[in-house]
């Protein structure tokens, strides 16, 4: 697969990373690797729980934040980035970043009194420029949405502190379910789907998230224009014109 230099992450088309196996970050020698179905299945709970963490808001980690004193309304995407990027050092990292050796990453302090990570060993700074572009890239690969949201004022902000420590106090008696082998067991099953499991697994994971997003739709589409055949749809009240076409704009 061809390796391309995005100089805009957001501009680029979808199809433009259908052949892809890697995405160069923007003015640094790192690179995002797309890995594919089989290789994520491999131990699809650390993948997940590495992107997620990755390109994680503050939102997302208030209970952790306020457990350390940390105002979670107080604190950037990327402060957040540079403390957890850092636990993930200590791990194998290999199916995000292929060979590169991520040990030596650590915090500098610049002239501007401002502080990034880098390696010296490798010579890649992650600015606030760069790690806006790599969860930009891994967000894309992924399907991930971005969480931007903050509470209007302290009530609030203390309700939904107290509202995630019990759902995440319930969810650890959770056992932990696989999310992509369930899609993938769905989709395989699925007519519109055109892989089995063998071949399923050497798709990269966009290649995968597009055609089950694409397979959404167009489950969708077919259901919308039977109702609108047999008069029971008013394509006038449709939200979306795009529910009137099996290709999505998006």
């Amino acid at each position: 697969m061809e390796v391309i230099f995005i100089e805009n992450l957001r501009s680029y088309e979808r199809k433009s990373l259908l052949s892809l196996s890697s995405v160069n970050i923007p003015d640094t020698q790192l690179f995002i690797r797309i890995p594919t179905v089989g290789e994520i299945l491999e131990d699809e709970f650390a993948y997940y729980s590495m992107i997620s963490s990755l390109t994680a808001s503050p939102f997302d980690y208030m209970v952790q934040l306020d457990d350390m004193g940390i105002d979670f309304t107080a604190i950037s995407d990327y402060e957040l980035f540079k403390m957890l990027f850092l636990v993930y050092t200590k791990s194998d990292l290999s199916v995000l970043f292929g060979d590169l050796d991520v040990s030596d990453f650590k915090i500098y302090r610049g002239n501007d009194n401002d502080t990034y990570i880098y390696s010296p060993s490798n010579h890649i700074e992650i600015n606030e420029k760069v790690y806006n572009n790599l969860v930009c890239t891994i967000r894309k690969i992924n399907l991930l949405e971005k969480v931007n949201y903050k509470p209007g004022n302290e009530s609030a902000k203390k309700y939904l502190l107290e509202k995630e420590r019990k759902k995440q106090k319930r969810d650890a008696k959770k056992k932990q379910e696989p999310y992509l082998e369930k899609l993938v067991i769905a989709l395989v099953n699925t007519s519109e789907f055109p892989y089995n499991y063998d071949s399923c697994m050497d798709l990269s994971i966009y290649r995968f998230n597009q055609s089950f997003r694409q397979i959404q739709h167009k489950i969708a589409f077919d259901k919308t224009m039977i109702g609108v055949y047999a008069g029971t749809v008013d394509t006038s009240k449709l939200s979306s014109k795009d529910a009137l076409n099996w290709i999505p704009d998006k």
